[in-house]
């Protein structure tokens, strides 16, 4: 163990790697319940979509614990599940095929753009401003998707949207509210896993409600479910137009990048894991790990796998190495068999996952420059488009367009990187499209 993932050189042991995965695996496990919920929306399996997050999961955590022997975990990330379902799915029209084709592909780009070193090289060319406001519109994107989802916020209120009146007459809204004190609770006090917990507690919550109903021999153990095994369509690309395939390809690309290095860096931060010059330790192979997790997960039928920064648990824990990365790994591998009881879990209960998940993504906001109208405009753009349009792409798009404008109305053209400029023409571009359609 010493030789392979270098323990003393980090200041770390066996025994601190092992419960650092432990937590790690615990802080992130709820996704095994969210994201089956949200893709088996768009048409997809529960079951199959539960094999491929776990598999996925596992692999793409094992593959950072060898090649970057880094303390993250990835699997299949809130923010691009709901992009894949909700704008992909139902605004969009196109298929789950179609929308696994975009992943894999865009997959296949980061590895071969993780090898060469032009991920990172692109990643810094996105103005910083623009990425922390992507997270916090994500944010609050998933948190909207939450309250709906649980029936809190309705637009049956007499309002554009509002929340129900939390009764008897709306048990499902009631059971998230009370899973959302719990998981705030938690998370105050500090209690490793608390999102889970939450997700557990309200479940269990749930059954006197009628929320959570368990089916007539019901166990909660079973053997995995068949995955959608590369379920692709290249054929049905033409059919919703290439400029509109396009759009989706680089939102799920750019969304993953920023993801990534958002996660990448705050670990390194707070686990010191940073070499002499102040840049993430082995950053090409964690990239590649994230490329090569997207691949297989397409290829097992679930939308992209990021890093989590759920990691940031286990490096508190005391997780320093790519050790703790193999237990995490290894735990969702175990969690393959315990399906059944994941299926049970209600939206009424992944519900305040979402929102908590949702004030973590916030914190980005505290880092924008609104004091700078060419750095404030479109970053609030970005924010303001994600939640009021439903869609993570509009955000995206219409920030983009919105940074060109604000600074070249403001003589700072100069700011403007070449990659922003061409993603701008491409955003602008598909809107006029869709207006003339």
């Amino acid at each position: 163990m010493e030789k392979l993932f270098n323990l003393k050189e980090r200041g770390t042991t066996v025994s601190k790697e092992i419960v650092g995965g432990i937590t790690t695996f615990l802080a992130m496990a709820y996704i095994l319940a969210v994201n089956p919920n949200i893709l088996s929306e768009s048409g997809m399996n529960w079951a199959s979509v539960f094999t491929a997050t776990a598999v996925s999961a596992s692999i793409a955590t094992l593959v950072m614990a060898f090649i970057a022997n880094l303390p993250i975990a990835l699997a299949p990330g809130l923010g691009l599940n709901a992009f894949f379902t909700y704008t992909v799915v139902f605004q969009m029209g196109a298929s789950w095929q179609i929308a696994l084709t975009a992943v894999l592909l865009e997959g296949i780009l980061f590895i071969v753009l993780s090898l060469l070193g032009v991920r990172e090289a692109i990643i810094k060319s996105i103005p910083a401003n623009l990425k922390k406001a992507v997270a916090v519109g994500i944010g609050l994107f998933i948190t909207i998707i939450g309250l709906v989802n649980a029936g809190v916020a309705s637009t049956e209120t007499g309002t554009f949207i509002g929340f129900v009146n939390l009764n008897m007459q709306s048990p499902a809204a009631l059971v998230a509210i009370i899973g959302l004190i719990i998981t705030i609770v938690l998370y105050v006090l500090k209690v490793p896993g608390s999102v889970l917990i939450g997700i557990i507690a309200t479940t269990i919550i749930g059954i006197p409600f009628g929320v959570t109903t368990i089916p007539e021999g019901w166990t909660p153990f079973s053997t995995p479910a068949a995955p959608h095994l590369f379920a692709f369509d290249f054929h049905g690309i033409a059919a919703i137009g290439i400029g509109k395939f396009i759009v989706i390809f680089i939102t799920f690309l750019f969304t993953d990048m920023f993801d990534t290095i958002g996660t990448l860096m705050g670990v390194a931060e707070q686990g010191d894991l940073k070499d002499s010059d102040g840049n993430i330790k082995n950053a090409k192979g964690a990239l590649l790990s994230d490329a090569v997790g997207t691949v297989v997960g397409a290829c097992l039928g679930t939308s992209t796998v990021t890093s989590f920064v759920e990691s940031s648990s286990g490096v508190a824990a005391g997780a320093r190495t790519g050790l703790s990365s193999l237990v995490t790994g290894l735990l969702f591998l175990v969690a393959l068999f315990l399906w059944p009881l994941f299926s049970i879990i209600p939206s009424a209960a992944t519900a305040p996952a979402l929102i908590f998940v949702g004030f973590l993504m916030m914190k980005s906001v505290t880092g924008i420059d609104f004091a700078d109208p060419t750095e404030g405009i479109p970053a609030f753009i970005t924010i303001m488009v994600m939640p009021f349009a439903y869609s993570i792409s509009k955000g995206i798009s219409w920030g983009m367009i919105a940074y060109v404008i604000a600074k070249v109305a403001g003589k700072k053209a100069k700011d403007i990187p070449v990659v922003t400029w061409i993603l701008a023409a491409v955003f602008l571009a598909d809107i006029i499209f869709e207006a003339v359609k």
